[in-house]
């Protein structure tokens, strides 16, 4: 096990406007899951060795003195660079024991995972929710677990997390889907949309966030590429991504205005948000209440 050191860990959002966060957390550098879309191997994040996860140093000292500097409470979002539910957390426990402090100091808690780990902190999640939002965001892209198994070799089956989304509603957690990357010529068909779709209203889930395309950027590309090579030999896919893509950094699905058509049309049948805003709404609406009422 390797530890790095870090000088903060709880840092700012410049914007809210993702999930309505106001402060990020990474505790973890680098993942193990080996899905093979990551943009966080992206040579921008200059993350060496990025399938070795690393801890920071001194971790839960650093966060409790950054939540205690902080001005004002808010949301605090972890899972945007590195899953924080990795093999590691299984018995470091440092994620749990972060949320411990985000429950001490009064702050909301937003998680982006593909693992089941989560069910773990359900009793925490509910604590925090009892006094702030709380939004859970368990990543599926496709609903074929043998096709997962090959973009996301060494993390919890898409049908494991589907339950892992029923377990959180079953507490009355807020949780629901990110259904991105969806990456084109292999995920980008009506009947996977439509199966994600359905096993999300099976499992109470309360939204679906979609991204109908995926980030390409320098040594993630390349990654990305080779790794189709290895995996659908004969299909010639990397060829259609460079024939189609070049060098963009937005791969957007070129069956992306049919495919948001069908699941805008199926997410309003079903009852299921999938708008930013009604998602952020949705979560905050009962605290931003109570927190009106204070100064009636």
């Amino acid at each position: 096990m390797e530890y790095i050191p870090a000088k903060t860990i709880v840092t700012k959002t410049k914007t809210s406007g993702w999930f309505g966060i106001d402060y990020n957390m990474n505790i973890y550098r680098g993942c193990s899951h080996g899905c093979i879309y990551c943009d966080s191997r992206s040579d921008c994040y200059r993350i060496d060795h990025f399938d070795t996860v690393r801890v920071k140093e001194d971790a839960l000292r650093i966060i409790r003195d950054d939540l205690r500097r902080k001005v004002k409470t808010g949301v605090v979002g972890t899972g945007a660079m590195s899953d924080p539910y990795n093999p590691l957390e299984n018995e470091l426990k440092l994620t749990r024991h972060a949320l411990e402090l985000i429950d001490a100091f009064g702050f909301g808690a937003a998680i982006a995972t593909k693992s089941t780990l989560l069910q773990r902190d359900i009793d925490i999640l509910k604590s925090i929710a009892d006094h702030s939002p709380v939004i859970l965001k368990v990543t599926v892209t496709t609903s074929d677990d043998n096709l997962a198994s090959k973009i996301e070799p060494r993390v919890s089956r898409p049908s494991d997390r589907l339950s892992l989304i029923a377990a959180l509603k079953d507490q009355g957690l807020f949780a629901g889907i990110l259904l991105m990357p969806v990456l084109p010529f292999l995920e980008d068909n009506e009947d996977n949309i439509s199966s994600i779709i359905a096993a999300a209203k099976e499992a109470g889930a309360d939204f679906i966030y979609p991204a109908f395309g995926v980030t390409l950027r320098n040594n993630q590309r390349e990654w990305y590429y080779d790794r189709l090579g290895e995996l659908f030999p004969g299909d010639n896919l990397a060829e259609q991504y460079m024939k189609r893509y070049g060098n963009n950094y937005q791969c957007t699905s070129p069956r992306a205005r049919k495919l948001w058509q069908v699941f805008s049309e199926e997410c309003s049948r079903n009852r299921i948000l999938y708008k930013m805003p009604d998602i952020i709404h949705a979560y905050k609406k009962n605290y931003q209440i109570t927190q009106l009422s204070l100064f009636d």
